[in-house]
């Protein structure tokens, strides 16, 4: 009886201390995946308390590995919480970048303070694309890569001119009237000739230039022909180097394409009635561009830049690749078939 008693009197005791215990002490939960998103829950940082939500969707470059890399490292070493959205078939949940109308989780974008897009000709239902042009007419910062420049190729008579094509009101759509610019064409040779950065000397000061120097920049993706000048506030400060082969320290191409030499990162401001908003675009971002420690760190940075948080952009901001990272090479249909979103949440 007496035994009883005490296991009575501890039992409760023992609840009260574990209860105790877990409101002090909560098991991380840092990743999360589900049907149609990963969200990296920021750790400590300069981010901490800002949200980012980054939009993959395109059939060549691997947004779909691209994005939640540079998700890791924003969550991992700057402190945002990153959620990473994708291209998804519905008939059976796997990310599908041939998918190009159904892009799931875009209300995401409703408390984002950054959208960084990565799609290329997205036809989105107008359910789906109001969240992006709800975000952008809020005069929200955006930075964008490789084929953002050409992100839609709408259907949608509601948002038209956002499309890339002929039938917008915009002249060029969303990628010269937002980002800077739209498709133009391949400058150096695709999958022949790789591309080198070179800072604009007028802007080696800029704080999304911190720590990052010539030929730091660098990815086997070629340069992207761009109209000279580029429009508005447009402000060049990388160009890209079009090299003879597909390895860094191959020699640049003599003649005319690199005379002048494009830009391939810029920054910008854009304006739809009295909201307006910063703009980074790069026309680098490739999967396998990422093995570019300079290319991490200039996005990194233009993230920060973005949000409007210049002062807080490191000397020279840390950019180690987090968990496993093996690109797959660029090409059409070279996406990893099979993979859910929740697949991902453990790499």
């Amino acid at each position: 009886m007496a035994r009883t008693m005490q296991l009575r009197r501890f039992v409760p005791l023992m609840a009260s201390c574990l209860a105790l215990s877990l409101d002090h002490f909560v098991l991380p939960s840092d990743v999360r995946g589900d049907d149609s998103s990963i969200v990296f829950q920021g750790k400590d940082g300069p981010g901490k308390g800002k949200h980012i939500v980054l939009v993959s969707g395109d059939e060549e470059y691997r947004s779909e590995e691209a994005l939640p890399q540079l998700a890791k490292i924003l969550a991992e070493h700057h402190g945002f919480k990153c959620t990473v959205l994708f291209a998804i078939n519905p008939k059976d949940g796997t990310i599908d970048p041939d998918k190009n109308d159904n892009i799931p989780g875009l209300e995401s974008l409703n408390n984002a303070d950054l959208m960084v897009l990565f799609t290329r000709f997205r036809n989105l239902p107008d359910d789906q694309m109001k969240h992006i042009v709800d975000y952008v007419e809020a005069g929200k910062p955006i930075v964008g890569l490789r084929t953002a420049t050409h992100a839609f190729n709408l259907n949608s008579k509601t948002y038209a001119r956002y499309s890339w094509s002929g039938r917008s009101e915009w002249n060029g759509g969303f990628g010269r009237h937002i980002l800077g610019e739209t498709w133009v064409a391949h400058w150096g040779d695709h999958g022949r000739q790789s591309t080198r950065g070179i800072v604009v000397a007028s802007e080696k000061n800029h704080p999304i230039l911190r720590g990052i120097h010539d030929g730091d920049i660098w990815g086997p993706t070629d340069v992207y022909k761009v109209t000279l000048p580029l429009p508005g506030d447009c402000k060049p400060l990388v160009l890209g180097q079009v090299l003879t082969g597909m390895k860094p320290n191959d020699p640049a191409v003599e003649g005319k394409k690199n005379d002048p030499m494009m830009p391939i990162a810029w920054t910008k401001t854009y304006k739809i009635g009295d909201k307006s908003g910063r703009v980074f675009t790069t026309t680098m971002g490739a999967s396998q561009d990422f093995a570019s420690e300079g290319l991490r760190r200039l996005l990194v940075n233009a993230s920060y830049w973005a949000m409007a948080m210049d002062d807080k952009i490191p000397e020279k901001a840390k950019v180690d690749i987090v968990g496993e990272y093996k690109p797959s090479p660029f090409r059409g249909g070279g996406f990893k078939k099979g993979v859910k979103p929740s697949d991902l949440a453990g790499k």
